[in-house]
């Protein structure tokens, strides 16, 4: 069977099974890279079970239906707890988060907080921040913390994908490859995923038609059938974040099955001792990932992200395990 009609028929089994989700086989695979950033490598065998995947990200109707359904509040809703931030100017101990915000200025490109502000009143309906604009209904919910990605898997019967899962649908057999669906970025010129074009964060020129998120169907879905893996919005995972990958088991028969990542105390950011925060695994890049700063619109890439710390590019997905 070729890839384009094992998909098709992954894509009439998850209509029938599981709506709105996506079969992926399982399988053995080359997971991580050698040739970008360290906490990708090193290239190592997986192997993963078979698992069901949301189609496209959790997008703003499906997150409304959920809070609509349970009340829930998001991280974003909620003022920080003083003692989880110590040092803080207790007037910015409110409730909000992090907006990308465009500079009018060349800036240095190690200092994030150049382009990122903290907006007051800035949570999944008000992507922009309070009086901006709202929500868009087909667009991936955004400003979700972990533990609001935790709260819908639940309420949906379902889980967030493993790092090692989560690469593998995204791979969709292109194992080895650079990106989701070869290895050109553009090929024929045609945008396969929203990502920035432009000399990041000054200059956007938005040639794949959009400056910020986008529908989570606009571009190709992958072999598997599966929309948005890359660019768009970071995704979360259950891994906790690790600065390595582990290497090749000895043999061919110690492969790890179904790995979920390295230990919680690995995961804090040592650059930040004062601040206890764990971080998780994102992966997929974003609609902000651009040649000259952040090459990560690709399936071995990933992310740190603290676990409490919903952004304007960070959304999420589902899986189905069983």
């Amino acid at each position: 069977m070729s890839v384009s009609s094992a998909a098709s028929s992954t894509d009439r089994a998850a209509k029938v099974d599981h709506p709105g989700m996506v079969q992926i086989p399982g399988g053995t695979f080359r997971m991580g890279s050698d040739r970008h950033y360290p906490e990708e490598a090193p290239v190592h065998s997986v192997m993963v079970s078979p698992f069901w995947i949301d189609q496209t990200p959790v997008t703003n109707r499906q997150f409304r239906q959920f809070v609509k359904a349970t009340g829930y509040v998001t991280v974003a809703e909620i003022a920080p707890d003083p003692r989880n931030y110590p040092g803080a100017l207790p007037d910015m101990l409110k409730p909000g988060s992090l907006v990308f915000t465009p500079p009018r200025h060349p800036v240095d490109l190690r200092d994030w907080s150049q382009w990122w502000r903290f907006e007051f009143g800035a949570n999944w309906r008000n992507p922009f921040g309070r009086g901006k604009q709202r929500a868009l209904p087909d667009h991936p919910a955004v400003h979700i913390a972990w533990q609001d990605a935790e709260a819908f898997a639940l309420w949906a019967g379902k889980q967030l994908p493993t790092e090692a899962e989560w690469e593998f649908a995204a791979r969709a057999g292109l194992d080895g490859a650079e990106f989701a669906w070869g290895d050109e970025l553009t090929p024929g010129g045609r945008h396969m995923a929203n990502t920035w074009q432009g000399a990041f964060p000054l200059e956007n020129l938005a040639s794949d038609g959009y400056t910020r998120t986008s529908p989570v169907t606009t571009y190709p879905p992958n072999a598997y059938g599966v929309y948005d893996m890359i660019g768009n919005v970071w995704e979360w995972t259950t891994d906790w974040f690790s600065p390595r990958h582990t290497g090749d088991a000895p043999k061919a028969c110690c492969i790890p099955e179904n790995p979920h990542g390295g230990p919680l105390a690995d995961s804090h950011d040592a650059r930040e001792l004062s601040v206890h925060i764990p971080r998780k695994v994102v992966k997929g890049g974003s609609h902000l990932c651009a040649p000259n700063y952040c090459r990560r619109y690709r399936p071995a890439a990933r992310h740190a992200q603290p676990i409490d710390t919903g952004m304007s590019h960070v959304g999420f997905r589902c899986a189905l395990r069983g």
